[in-house]
């Protein structure tokens, strides 16, 4: 088995929807609570489009201010960005850096998890 293969089912494992991106914003990954969760908006079809477009202006400067500082600063991995308040528990927003093995940042992801 691929260790590719291995972190797909981490990912595709996760309760709460996964959106991967590259530095250009790209989505090129949604895990199927994703795909799910964001069906009203294109699911699956959003792959290929840039996560901006499912923002507005404001939602935008944060996650571009974010990819920035995780550019200058090799060692913040992981940004909290909101709260939202749901009838079963509040879920927390992070975006994430992923780097790779010499710590360059080669995209992020937003990660939401239940507290």
């Amino acid at each position: 088995m691929e260790l590719n293969e291995l972190f797909k089912a981490v990912i595709d494992a996760d309760d709460q929807p996964v959106v991967i991106c590259d530095l250009s914003h790209t989505i090129v990954y949604m895990n199927p609570t994703a795909i799910m969760r964001y069906h009203k908006r294109g699911g699956k079809d959003l792959i290929g489009k840039s996560l901006m477009d499912c923002h507005n202006e404001r939602s935008r400067g944060i996650i571009l201010s974010i990819v920035e500082n995780f550019k200058s600063d090799p060692s913040l991995t992981k940004v909290y960005t909101y709260t939202r308040h749901m009838e079963d528990g509040d879920v927390r927003n992070y975006i994430v850096a992923l780097r790779n093995d010499s710590g360059e940042l080669i995209g992020y992801y937003e990660k939401k998890e239940k507290v």
